[in-house]
Protein backbone atom coordinates (compact mmCIF):
# COMPACT_ATOMS: atom_id res chain seq x y z
CA UNK A 1 0.00 0.00 0.00
CA UNK A 2 1.35 3.42 -0.96
CA UNK A 3 0.35 6.27 1.34
CA UNK A 4 1.33 9.91 1.63
CA UNK A 5 1.13 11.93 4.84
CA UNK A 6 -0.81 14.67 3.00
CA UNK A 7 -3.50 12.12 2.13
CA UNK A 8 -4.14 11.01 5.71
CA UNK A 9 -7.37 11.85 7.49
CA UNK A 10 -6.18 10.22 10.72
CA UNK A 11 -2.82 8.93 11.94
CA UNK A 12 -3.24 6.66 14.96
CA UNK A 13 -6.10 8.90 16.06
CA UNK A 14 -7.81 7.79 19.28
CA UNK A 15 -11.55 7.30 18.78
CA UNK A 16 -13.29 6.94 22.14
CA UNK A 17 -16.44 8.82 21.16
CA UNK A 18 -18.11 10.07 17.99
CA UNK A 19 -15.70 12.54 16.39
CA UNK A 20 -14.24 13.87 13.15
CA UNK A 21 -10.90 12.99 11.63
CA UNK A 22 -7.99 15.11 12.83
CA UNK A 23 -7.21 16.18 9.26
CA UNK A 24 -9.32 17.74 6.53
CA UNK A 25 -8.20 17.28 2.93
CA UNK A 26 -8.53 20.12 0.42
CA UNK A 27 -9.29 18.28 -2.82
CA UNK A 28 -10.24 21.37 -4.77
CA UNK A 29 -13.46 21.79 -6.70
CA UNK A 30 -12.71 18.98 -9.17
CA UNK A 31 -14.67 15.77 -9.09
CA UNK A 32 -12.43 13.01 -7.71
CA UNK A 33 -14.68 10.11 -8.77
CA UNK A 34 -13.72 10.18 -12.46
CA UNK A 35 -10.72 8.42 -13.96
CA UNK A 36 -8.57 6.19 -11.78
CA UNK A 37 -10.50 5.29 -8.62
CA UNK A 38 -9.38 7.12 -5.48
CA UNK A 39 -9.25 4.43 -2.79
CA UNK A 40 -9.64 4.96 0.94
CA UNK A 41 -8.15 2.71 3.60
CA UNK A 42 -9.18 2.41 7.24
CA UNK A 43 -6.69 0.53 9.41
CA UNK A 44 -7.13 -0.23 13.07
CA UNK A 45 -4.00 0.99 14.88
CA UNK A 46 -5.05 -0.24 18.36
CA UNK A 47 -7.78 -2.65 19.47
CA UNK A 48 -11.17 -1.18 20.34
CA UNK A 49 -13.26 -2.24 23.33
CA UNK A 50 -16.85 -1.81 24.59
CA UNK A 51 -18.63 -0.35 21.54
CA UNK A 52 -21.01 -2.37 19.35
CA UNK A 53 -19.88 -0.91 16.03
CA UNK A 54 -18.01 1.96 14.45
CA UNK A 55 -19.31 3.70 11.34
CA UNK A 56 -16.90 5.71 9.22
CA UNK A 57 -18.60 8.37 7.11
CA UNK A 58 -16.83 10.19 4.29
CA UNK A 59 -18.05 13.78 4.39
CA UNK A 60 -17.53 16.70 2.03
CA UNK A 61 -18.23 20.41 2.30
CA UNK A 62 -17.81 23.65 0.36
CA UNK A 63 -15.94 25.22 3.27
CA UNK A 64 -13.26 23.96 5.62
CA UNK A 65 -15.47 24.64 8.65
CA UNK A 66 -17.93 21.95 7.53
CA UNK A 67 -20.92 24.04 8.57
CA UNK A 68 -23.02 21.98 6.15
CA UNK A 69 -21.35 18.56 5.78
CA UNK A 70 -22.64 16.15 3.14
CA UNK A 71 -22.24 12.40 3.67
CA UNK A 72 -20.90 10.67 0.55
CA UNK A 73 -20.58 7.07 1.75
CA UNK A 74 -20.31 5.16 5.00
CA UNK A 75 -18.72 1.91 6.13
CA UNK A 76 -19.65 0.10 9.36
CA UNK A 77 -17.38 -2.28 11.26
CA UNK A 78 -18.44 -4.48 14.17
CA UNK A 79 -16.41 -4.77 17.37
CA UNK A 80 -15.05 -8.16 16.27
CA UNK A 81 -13.44 -6.43 13.25
CA UNK A 82 -11.88 -3.61 15.26
CA UNK A 83 -8.63 -5.39 16.12
CA UNK A 84 -5.12 -4.00 15.65
CA UNK A 85 -3.95 -4.40 12.06
CA UNK A 86 -7.41 -4.98 10.56
CA UNK A 87 -7.77 -3.24 7.21
CA UNK A 88 -11.02 -2.10 5.61
CA UNK A 89 -11.31 -0.27 2.33
CA UNK A 90 -13.68 1.91 0.42
CA UNK A 91 -12.85 0.94 -3.16
CA UNK A 92 -13.50 4.40 -4.59
CA UNK A 93 -14.66 7.77 -3.39
CA UNK A 94 -18.12 8.44 -4.83
CA UNK A 95 -19.24 11.39 -6.91
CA UNK A 96 -20.09 14.56 -5.01
CA UNK A 97 -16.84 16.21 -3.87
CA UNK A 98 -17.54 19.81 -2.85
CA UNK A 99 -13.91 20.75 -2.19
CA UNK A 100 -13.06 19.66 1.35
CA UNK A 101 -13.25 16.12 2.72
CA UNK A 102 -13.03 14.56 6.18
CA UNK A 103 -14.06 11.38 7.96
CA UNK A 104 -16.66 11.24 10.70
CA UNK A 105 -16.35 8.36 13.18
CA UNK A 106 -19.68 7.35 14.74
CA UNK A 107 -19.46 5.18 17.86
CA UNK A 108 -22.49 2.93 18.50
CA UNK A 109 -23.19 1.03 21.70
CA UNK A 110 -24.33 1.49 25.27
CA UNK A 111 -20.75 1.88 26.52
CA UNK A 112 -18.15 4.10 24.86
CA UNK A 113 -14.76 2.64 24.09
CA UNK A 114 -11.88 3.37 26.44
CA UNK A 115 -9.31 2.44 23.80
CA UNK A 116 -8.99 2.15 20.05
CA UNK A 117 -7.35 4.17 17.31
CA UNK A 118 -7.44 4.49 13.53
CA UNK A 119 -5.12 5.40 10.70
CA UNK A 120 -7.09 6.27 7.56
CA UNK A 121 -6.51 8.04 4.30
CA UNK A 122 -6.21 7.92 0.56
CA UNK A 123 -3.91 5.21 -0.75
CA UNK A 124 -2.71 3.53 -3.91
CA UNK A 125 -1.87 -0.14 -4.33
CA UNK A 126 -4.15 -1.38 -1.56
CA UNK A 127 -3.62 -5.01 -0.61
CA UNK A 128 -7.11 -5.86 -1.85
CA UNK A 129 -6.38 -4.62 -5.39
CA UNK A 130 -6.92 -6.62 -8.57
CA UNK A 131 -3.29 -7.80 -8.40
CA UNK A 132 -4.21 -10.15 -5.55
CA UNK A 133 -6.91 -12.02 -7.47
Amino acid sequence: MIIDEQGLFSNKQAVTDTCNSENILDLGKREVSFGTPVQLFIQIADDFDNLTSLTVKVQTSKEETFSEPVDLIEHTMLLEELKKGALSTIKFLPKGNLGFMRLNYVVTGETKPTKGSITAGIADGLEESFHNI
